[in-house]
């Protein structure tokens, strides 16, 4: 299909873990890696997370511009308490993949496969690039059906989460993904004081 680029972004431990054995959520690097974060956001037009990521984060999904704000749920379940039904922002997409997302006051309610609703953003609302904040299993689907184009990584060497089961960025690490994928390092920036190195990396052609 003719698709938007897909990028995401992650905090991950010295172990390569995105959160503890207790979901801690984010918050645990520095005041530069939450200014990349938001830096990153700047010009798409759109960001996605799964359900589990914007409850542990209290995400609002705000940033520049006001892209399509896009949660995903398998069950469709959401709560219409959370901050991110009662903020300003972009137009907000509620997802369901197995069960279609109860009616929530001034959301878009979406009942398809994730591919699916990549592609109706693509071609209903214009939508050229879609920056994704986690989790790990939303990451993991995108990364089976081959559809990330960049990736962008602060790798915190001040923690090691460890614990089995714990995830990575692709989720918990039980199952290979269908083949290897293949991407490029374009930009490498360390900083010494924080204990943190910034790493994006491109999709190798």
């Amino acid at each position: 299909m003719e698709r938007p680029r897909i990028s995401i972004n992650f905090a991950i431990s010295a172990d390569g873990r995105i959160t503890s054995a207790e979901g801690r959520p984010s918050g645990w690097t520095s005041e530069a890696d939450h200014q990349r974060l938001l830096a990153l956001r700047r010009g798409a037009d759109a960001l996605l997370v799964g359900r589990g990521t914007l409850e542990a984060d209290r995400m609002t999904m705000k940033a520049p511009g006001n892209p399509r704000r896009c949660v995903v749920s398998a069950s469709g379940r959401f709560d219409p308490e959370h901050p991110l039904f009662h903020s300003e922002g972009g137009p907000v997409h509620l997802l369901g993949t197995r069960e279609a997302p109860a009616a929530i006051a001034g959301t878009i309610p979406h009942h398809e496969s994730l591919v699916e609703f990549l592609d109706g953003l693509h071609r209903e609302h214009g939508v050229g690039r879609i920056h994704c904040e986690g989790g790990g299993t939303l990451v993991r689907e995108l990364a089976e059906r081959d559809l990330i184009d960049e990736i962008h990584l602060t790798w915190a060497g001040h923690r090691i989460f460890g614990g089995a089961g714990t995830p990575g960025i692709i989720g918990a690490a039980d199952a290979f993904l269908p083949a290897s994928r293949h991407y490029r390092l374009t930009h490498f920036e360390p900083h010494e004081d924080l204990g943190e190195v910034f790493l994006s990396y491109a999709r190798a052609q």
